[in-house]
Order: structure tokens, then C-alpha cells, then sequence
């Protein structure tokens, strides 16, 4: 079984007080920060630039994991700027392979040192990563339509978790959209393993004791699957 991770995402913090947030995540004891990148285009809203990797980077230190998602129409012109800046992942949309070449990507990011994730919106089949699989380190399950935080998460994506773990059951499996106690629950029991939870670990006024109950749920879900 893979290890469960809890990935608290830098969207839904108080950007007043962004260096404190992010240390706040690195106090936590959550597995890595989550940095969601939107450009207005692939998805209709703005968010963080490579700027805040940067940032990220120096408040967490060398060994965090900073989990990027290029939420964006060309991710072949920012991996690697922000790899460059500190992250340790970077996710891209599988919804661009006509216009992306998939595996030259991964190829480059994987070059400069960094993992490569794959993501599937909620309405993408999960046959679609199925090519793609010896290229990638992980793939995220969008659970909502991505664009913006505090969204209610989508429950027909979790069959197609379970075709992914049924295909590839070492994969590093990922989650993303109205994450919670329950719903992470839900998709560990499908097959997930990596959960990314924004609005809910942010809320909370003891971050630290929430990552570690969603960490136990979780790990007892898929126990039982």
C-alpha cells in the first residue's frame, strides 16, 4: 500500500500573511505544499507565479516538497522557470496532449531534477493517462472543476480513481477538490494515496492535528480497501 501524504494547497491561505501561511504549512507536518499556478486562459483566474516557489523555498527550506500544478495553456514555457525557483514537482494538464507533447515534457522536467505529475479534470477518463504512465511519477484526479478553491467535490470521479489503482497499484495517486475528512476518506477507499486540501486544512485552527487526522482516516480506508 502507498504511503498516505497530506498536501496543504498555498490557494486557500491568507495572502496578508503568505510567509506566515507557509511556514504554517511546514509546521504542520504535512508531506508538501501544494502551489496552484492559473493564467486566465486554461482556467478563468489568476494565481502564483514562479516569484512564489521562490518564496516558498525560502520560508520551507532545501528538503520540503514544493508540489507545483500549471494550471496553464503552454506548461512547456514555466516548468522549467519554476523548477528554477524551487519546486520539486510539476503537474500539468493531460487535457493540452494535442497541443503538448506529453513526454518531452516530463523528459525536461524530469532532466532538472524534478517529479512529474499528470492531471485529469473531473470529465477526462482515466484511459487517457493510461499511455502516459511509464513517464510520470504521479497522476492528480482533479475532484473538482479547477479554477478556484471551496468547491464541493465531485463523486463520480472516484471510479475513475479506482481504474487508475486497478492499472498501475504502485502509482503515486493524487486527489484535488473539496478535500475533507470524509471525501479524502472516500477516495483512499478508491485508491487514492496524496490528497490536497485547501479551504479545509487552511480553516482549521489547529493545521498540525487535522493533517494528522486526515493522514489516519485515510490510511484506514485504504486498509480496508
Amino acid at each position: 500500500m502507498k504511503s498516505i501524504r497530506i498536501l496543504p494547497s498555498l490557494l486557500a491561505a491568507d495572502l496578508a500573511r503568505l510567509g506566515d501561511e507557509i511556514a504554517r504549512v511546514g509546521a504542520s507536518g504535512a508531506d508538501a505544499l501544494h502551489l496552484d499556478v492559473m493564467d486566465g486562459h486554461f482556467v478563468p483566474n489568476l494565481s502564483f507565479s514562479p516569484d512564489v516557489s521562490a518564496l516558498c523555498r525560502k520560508v520551507l527550506g532545501p528538503e520540503r516538497e514544493i508540489n507545483t500544478h500549471l494550471m496553464i495553456t503552454n506548461p512547456e514555457a514555466y516548468a522549467a522557470r519554476f523548477v528554477e525557483k524551487g519546486s520539486s514537482t510539476i503537474q500539468f494538464h493531460l487535457e493540452l496532449r494535442d497541443r503538448v507533447d506529453v513526454r518531452a515534457l516530463a523528459a525536461e522536467i524530469h532532466a532538472r531534477g524534478a517529479r512529474v505529475g499528470l492531471v485529469l479534470n473531473p470529465d477526462t477518463p482515466a484511459e487517457v493517462a493510461f499511455p502516459y504512465l511509464e513517464c510520470t511519477d504521479e497522476v492528480l484526479c482533479m475532484t473538482v472543476f479547477p479554477g478556484y478553491g471551496g468547491q464541493a467535490f465531485i463523486e463520480s470521479v472516484l471510479p475513475k480513481i479506482a481504474a487508475l489503482r486497478a492499472k498501475a497499484p504502485a502509482l503515486e495517486l493524487m486527489v484535488d477538490g473539496g478535500v475533507n475528512f470524509e471525501t479524502a476518506e472516500r477516495a483512499a477507499a478508491a485508491g487514492a494515496n496524496a490528497f490536497v486540501a485547501g479551504s479545509f486544512l487552511f480553516k482549521q485552527a489547529d493545521m498540525g492535528a487535522a493533517v494528522r487526522e486526515m493522514r489516519a482516516r485515510c490510511a484506514q480506508a485504504a486498509a480496508s480497501r
